[in-house]
Order: C-alpha cells, then sequence, then structure tokens
C-alpha cells in the first residue's frame, strides 16, 4: 500500500485515533468489567458506612447511659463468678466405683454449660465496651478521648485478664491437653482456681472504679446493704473453695491408694472408663480397702476439710451449697479462730487467706457504721455545741430566767423546724436553674398574694431568692404599734393575731401575709420614680398601726423592706407596664378591709344610744 506525502505528514500530526464501537477491531475485543467492580465496592462501602453511624464514639465515662453499663456489667460478673463456681458443687464422690466425677444430673450439666457459653457473648460485648469508653490520664488528670489512646491503655491494662475469661481456658486444657498428663489434675486446679480468681480480681476492680460515683452519695442504708453483700461474695469464694479443696484432698487419698498403678491414677478424674481396657484390675481396684476410707472424715488426714468430705456425700445440691456458704461466713466472721489446719502448705495458706480476709471486711464494715452513726449524731452533737455555747453565754450576761427560758424554747424550736439543715448552703451548691425550680416549689405561697400573682416570673423569681427563714416562738411579737414595717412575713405554720387601734382582732395562719403595706408602697414609689434610680421610702411611712402576736410557735418567711425596694428598683420598668399591678395598688389590706363595717356598726350603737335617753 503507497502512502503518499501528505497522508504521512497527517499521521505524524495525528493525536487520537477514532474507532467506530461497531467496528470488527472493535468488536473482538474484551474490556475488563469496571462498573460490576465499582458497583461491588460502592455496595460494600455503603454497607460499611450504615453499620458505623450505629456504632458510639469514645463516649464520657461519668453519662448516665454509661453509668447504667457500668452497674450493669458488675452484677453480671457477679452472676459469672456465681455461675463458674457452680461446677465446683456438681462433683461429688461416687463410693461404689471409688472415683469423683460430676454425676449423673446431665440437664442441670447442659443448662449451666449453655449459660457459661452465653457469658462469654456478654464478655466480648464487655470489651468491645472498653475500648469505647474515655479514662482519665493518671499524670494530667485529663479525661482522654482519642481512639488510639484509648485503646492502648485498655491493651497494657485489663484486657489480658478479660480475654483469659472469655476463652474457656480450663475446659479445653481439661479435654486436649491435660487429660493424658501426669499432672493433670494438679493443673487442671491450678488453671481452674486462677480463672477463678480472675473473675472475682474484675469484680473488686470494677467496685473500686465505681465507688467514687456510686457509694459515696449512697444513703447509709445502702452503704450497709452493700457492705453485707461484700460479706457474702467473699463467704462464697470462701465455701467455694474449701469445697473445692476438699475433692482435691480426697483425690489425693484415692491416688495414693492406687499406688504406682499409672491407670489407676487417670480413672479419679476420669471415671471407670478408662479400666474398659482392664476390667481385672477395675474390679480389684473397686475393692481397695484404702480407696474406700478416703470418703470418710477419719480415713485421711483432710484437717479442716473434714466436714466438707461427710457434705460430699449429700445428694442435694442446694444443700451442698448453703452449708458451704455457711461455712464461709462463719469462718470470716471469726477470722478461722477455731480452725486448725493439717500439715498441708494450702490448707494452711488458705486459712491465712480467710482469717485476713475476714479482718478486713470486718474493717471496712465496722468502719462504715461508725461513719454512718457519726454522720447520723454529727448534727445533734453540733446543736449540743451550740446549747452550751448559749448557755454560758446567757450566764456570762447574767440573763433573767424568764428571758434564759424563751432562748431556749426558740434554740429548741429552730432545731425542730430545720433539723439543723442550713438551706441557703445547701442551695448554694447547686445550678442556678434547679435552685430556681426549688425555690419556685418551696415558695408557690407568694403567687397566692393578689398583687403578686399579676407580676411576671422573673420579678417572682428575684423575689423569691431574697426570702429569708424566720422562727418565732410563742408570745413573739413580730410587729408593734408604733413601730416600724421593715419587713413582710409570709406564714407558713402557725396562729397569729392582728391587734389595731381600734382593738379590733384579725386572725392570721397558715398561707396569710403581715407587713403587706410594703408591697403598695414600693410600687407608688415606683410608679412615681419612673428614671430607675434607688429610692427609699420615708420612715413616716413605714409606721405600723397594729401588733401583730404569735400565740404558737411560728415558722415563716420574710422579705425585708431593703431587699422589696431593690428589686422594684430593678424591675421599674415591668412594673410599670403592667396596668393589672397598678390598679391592685390600692387595694386594702384583708385586715382593714373590715373597717368600714365596724365604722357603720360604731355609728349605730352611738345613735341608739342617743334615741334612748
Amino acid at each position: 500500500m503507497l502512502v503518499s506525502k501528505k497522508d504521512r505528514a497527517l499521521m505524524r500530526g495525528a493525536t487520537s485515533i477514532f474507532i467506530p464501537v461497531n467496528s470488527l477491531e472493535c468488536n473482538g475485543m474484551k474490556f475488563p468489567d469496571i462498573d460490576i467492580k465499582n458497583a461491588k465496592e460502592n455496595w460494600a462501602r455503603k454497607t460499611f458506612l450504615s453499620l458505623y453511624k450505629y456504632t458510639p464514639g469514645i463516649m464520657h465515662p461519668h453519662t448516665t447511659s454509661v453509668q447504667i453499663c457500668n452497674e450493669f456489667f458488675i452484677f453480671f460478673f457477679m452472676f459469672a463468678f456465681l455461675l463458674q463456681t457452680l461446677f465446683i458443687f456438681l462433683k461429688h464422690p461416687f463410693e461404689e466405683e471409688n472415683y469423683i466425677g460430676l454425676g449423673t444430673d446431665y440437664s442441670t450439666l447442659w443448662v449451666v454449660s449453655d449459660m457459661l457459653d452465653l457469658t462469654n457473648i456478654i464478655f466480648i460485648l464487655y470489651m468491645i465496651f472498653k475500648f469505647r469508653v474515655a479514662y482519665v490520664d493518671p499524670e494530667s488528670r485529663v479525661l482522654v478521648y482519642d481512639p488510639k489512646r484509648v485503646a492502648l491503655s485498655y491493651l497494657f491494662g485489663y484486657f489480658i485478664i478479660d480475654f483469659f475469661l472469655v476463652l474457656p481456658i480450663a475446659q479445653n486444657i481439661t479435654d486436649d491437653v491435660l487429660e493424658h498428663s501426669e499432672w493433670s489434675s494438679g493443673l487442671v486446679g491450678v488453671v481452674s482456681i486462677l480463672q477463678y480468681l480472675a473473675v472475682l480480681c474484675r469484680i473488686l476492680s470494677m467496685l473500686a472504679d465505681q465507688s467514687a460515683s456510686i457509694f459515696v452519695c449512697e444513703s447509709g442504708v445502702s452503704k450497709f446493704v452493700i457492705n453485707l453483700l461484700a460479706f457474702f461474695l467473699f463467704s462464697h469464694v470462701v465455701g467455694s473453695f474449701w469445697y473445692y479443696f476438699a475433692t482435691i484432698r480426697v483425690a489425693q487419698c484415692l491416688t495414693e491408694a492406687c499406688g504406682a498403678h499409672k491407670l489407676c491414677r487417670k480413672s479419679i478424674p476420669c471415671g471407670f472408663d478408662v479400666f474398659n481396657y482392664d476390667r481385672p484390675i477395675w474390679e480389684k481396684y473397686k475393692c481397695n480397702n484404702n480407696a474406700t476410707a478416703c470418703f470418710g472424715p477419719c480415713g485421711f488426714a483432710y484437717g479442716i476439710f473434714g466436714p466438707a468430705v461427710s457434705l460430699m456425700e449429700e445428694s442435694n445440691l442446694p444443700m451442698r451449697y448453703i452449708y458451704s456458704l455457711f461455712w464461709g461466713f462463719q469462718q470470716i466472721s471469726t477470722l478461722a479462730g477455731n480452725q486448725t489446719p493439717a500439715f498441708f502448705v494450702v490448707e494452711v495458706l488458705f486459712i491465712m487467706f480467710v482469717g485476713a480476709t475476714g479482718l478486713l471486711l470486718l474493717s471496712l464494715l465496722i468502719g462504715n457504721m461508725q461513719n454512718f452513726l457519726q454522720a447520723l449524731g454529727r448534727r445533734s452533737l453540733e446543736t449540743s455545741v451550740r446549747s452550751l455555747d448559749v448557755e454560758q453565754w446567757m450566764r456570762h450576761r447574767r440573763l433573767p430566767q424568764e428571758l434564759k427560758r424563751q432562748i431556749r424554747e426558740s434554740e429548741r424550736y429552730n432545731w425542730l423546724a430545720t433539723r439543723g439543715v442550713n438551706e441557703l448552703m445547701l442551695l448554694e451548691n447547686l445550678p442556678e436553674d434547679l435552685q430556681r425550680d426549688i425555690r419556685r416549689y418551696l415558695f408557690s405561697f407568694v403567687e397566692r398574694f393578689p398583687i403578686f400573682s399579676l407580676m411576671e416570673e422573673s420579678i417572682l423569681d428575684a423575689i423569691r431568692e431574697r426570702l429569708k427563714q424566720k422562727i418565732y416562738i410563742r408570745g413573739s411579737r413580730i410587729l408593734v404599734r408604733g413601730g416600724l414595717i421593715d419587713k413582710m412575713v409570709f406564714i407558713v405554720q402557725g396562729k397569729l393575731q392582728s391587734i389595731g387601734e381600734d382593738k379590733n382582732v384579725v386572725p392570721l395562719s397558715k398561707g396569710d401575709v403581715c407587713g403587706e403595706e410594703l408591697i403598695t408602697l414600693c410600687l407608688e414609689h415606683c410608679a412615681l420614680n419612673r428614671d430607675g434610680k434607688q429610692f427609699k421610702i420615708p420612715a413616716h411611712k413605714l409606721v405600723s398601726n397594729r401588733s401583730v402576736i404569735c400565740l404558737t410557735n411560728v415558722e415563716a418567711f420574710t422579705l425585708r423592706v431593703q431587699d422589696l425596694e431593690e428589686v422594684t428598683c430593678l424591675f421599674s420598668g415591668l412594673l410599670i407596664r403592667r396596668p393589672h399591678v397598678q390598679g391592685n395598688i390600692r387595694k386594702d389590706p384583708p385586715y382593714r378591709q373590715g373597717l368600714p363595717a365596724n365604722c357603720v356598726k360604731l355609728a349605730w350603737r352611738y345613735r341608739k344610744k342617743r334615741l334612748n335617753r
């Protein structure tokens, strides 16, 4: 094919070659299915993102949800510990075959095994939960939210112990490895004890972490119950290990009865199935008097495990557990002082552990009870010290007996009304919004007053903040005729009477107010003083024309005139713009509403006397 010079020049300058899709060359080519791969990747990515949305981030350890989860896991670990130790009490001796086994109640074994499998799932969820909870840096005392640092902190902390709890190591080792070992029973015992201690260690560590947030604010009764539960928990530990070590001692006695025969040694933890290969030896072993004597408390140097050997013969599983729990409770309470161990190292160490545990628990229980009783008597002690100071002061000032009697009665009633609690100091430590809600509930009587019921909520909150509790004894005079009215008194409890200039008596009780003319005077001056400057009510307008006397002991809240002037000055704009408030200014107080009727009665009597003359 000849190509001209012009075609060659076009070929050199070409930057791309166009090939139709339906051409022969294109139909034979095979391109990779890129769209299908992209679709699969997008589907996997979307699935991962949809699941990741529901995965919580690093959570604050003090939130309510995290605290609830921690409490749940604490009780779960206790339940898992009780469930694991339940396998110990399933073991009991078979005297006819001279070996120790789990018994023939397969339904109970299956239920316990299935529940242990479920506990492994909860253990895994707990491990995932620990990877998502922030921790406090011990050096800087700052919460760490970095996911990598949180994960590393848990990995180098309790992760190994938790991982050991998740895997059913003791069962797997028993079935696969230790079954063919000469030291199988000893290794199985060590692994089982380590697993029990690991769960107990996690329970104690979680309780220690939660003590600052849970147990500090609990009541005295709750703390007592918690200490009692801890006492029963360690009683369960001691009783379970006591029964478990007793089975080990019986197995040791049977091993010594076997002598040097290896097949006989393997039959003790595994049962008579091992002797299927040698029936004559099995028949000879069943008639071994030394092995039969091992199931009696006097057939071996059992020491403190003698009662447990007799307990093994009890076929009732709850009885075996309850008696072991009782034994543990008894030994912790008595510090194992009534036990004499045999010449066996494990037994001696076990008695030392029981004594130390009992001493620790008793010291904690006594210390907590002492703190509880001291907290109950602290208020009484403070009151006694104050009473002693008051008595010394009255003796030093040589007050008359009547004043001393009134002071003592006032102090006693003040204690009965407040129980020695300073409400102002208690409210100051709470958030502002919570203080406002508490005052609205406690001082709801403020809104019952006609003028206050028409005011804004912000004005009422300012008034509630300035209310002070006051206690009056019987015979006290709150207001005196001719004296200054320096406060409003809101009566919460008790009875009073108001005596006017004309000897008119008006009873006052719970829900009433005396000194209410102060609010009228303050609102009048607020209406006149529109520039919002501080004002002061003239003294001649504060003179009282009546007397208020307490008929009983009275509990009330007072509002000083200075505080009322301050509130009306701060909220003068809101008060002026409310016509309903201005309309109620001129309303007469309750004690003056009967004056017109009394005047009419007096005028009628005088007229009647003149007509009768």
